[in-house]
Order: structure tokens, then sequence, then C-alpha cells
């Protein structure tokens, strides 16, 4: 069994918890809930007949006071998920940021997947951030986009597998 530490990081009140809880739990809450710090489940994946990963997946808080803590969670990751809201332009604005951050906390490269969550505002709000921006921002980087609402769970086990596959080649 493959055995992976998978980090959701990116700006504040981007859906990284929603994200987490939709993927392991099947559940969304309307609620927003402060990620203190950091948050961690796991889930078992099988990806082929007989064989399995295991993920523990850690959601990092993403408000400025956490920073200083972000070494101690990134440590050991194998993969990230790299969040923004699709309905906030600023969010995705922060992303090569967030990228950097992880590379030179990480002292390597590791696989990551470009996620713009909330895609279930569209028909209300109109959609924000360019996708051609954002994948353009991820074939740059070497890495896959895709487009989420952890609301309707569209995508989230897309995202999941995919980054999967990218550890599972490296």
């Amino acid at each position: 069994m493959y055995k992976y530490k998978v980090i959701i990081i990116g700006p504040s009140a981007v859906g990284k918890t929603s994200l987490l809880y939709r993927f392991v739990k099947n559940e969304f809450q309307l609620e927003y809930k402060l990620t203190l710090g950091a948050n961690f489940l796991s889930k078992t994946l099988e990806i082929k007949p007989k064989k399995a990963v295991y993920l523990q997946i850690w959601d990092i808080g993403g408000q400025e006071r956490f920073k200083i803590l972000h070494k101690n969670f990134y440590e050991g990751a194998n993969g990230a998920l790299l969040v923004f809201d699709l309905s906030r332009e600023s969010t995705f604005k922060k992303m090569r940021t967030w990228l950097f951050e992880m590379y030179l906390i990480m002292g390597t490269k590791i696989p990551f997947i470009l996620v713009g969550n909330k895609v279930d505002l569209f028909p209300e709000i109109g959609k924000i951030v360019n996708r051609n921006a954002a994948e353009w921002f991820a074939k740059q980087e070497n890495a896959s986009y895709i487009e989420t609402s952890a609301k309707t769970g569209d995508n989230i086990e897309e995202a999941f597998l995919e980054l999967v596959n990218q550890m599972i080649k490296d």
C-alpha cells in the first residue's frame, strides 16, 4: 500500500476545509469555520484492483498569523492541493506566493494540483477568475488545473486522484 502525506494550502476562506470534509466524509457545512493552525484527516483509496493508497491529508490554515507554523505542517508532504476561490481574484493572485513558500520550506518541488474552488457560485455571481489564466499558471509549473465545488462535490475526487497519480509517477 502506498502511503502519502498531502497538504491543502491557499489563502483564507477559499474552501480548503470544505474540500477535505467533502472528500473524506462526503459532508459540507454552510457556516465558515476558521482553521486554527492545521487539521487533518485520512482516507484510503483503491486506485486499481487490489492496489490501495493511504492519504493523510493536512488542511493548513491560510491566515498570515499561522505562516510561522507552516514549516512544521509541510514537513514530509508528498503532494499538495493549491486552492483558490474562483469568485475572488485576489486569492488567485496569491497562488505564486503560496507555491514559492511551499518550495522554499520543503527545499524541493513536490507534485501539486491547482484547484479553483467554488465553481457552484457561477450562476449567481459569474466567473471572476479566468480559466485560461489558471490553466496557464498550472502549465508553467508543470501541474494540472481542476475546478471544484466542495458544496456539490464536483471534481473533488478527481482532484485527489490526479494528485495521487502525479505522486506515484515521481
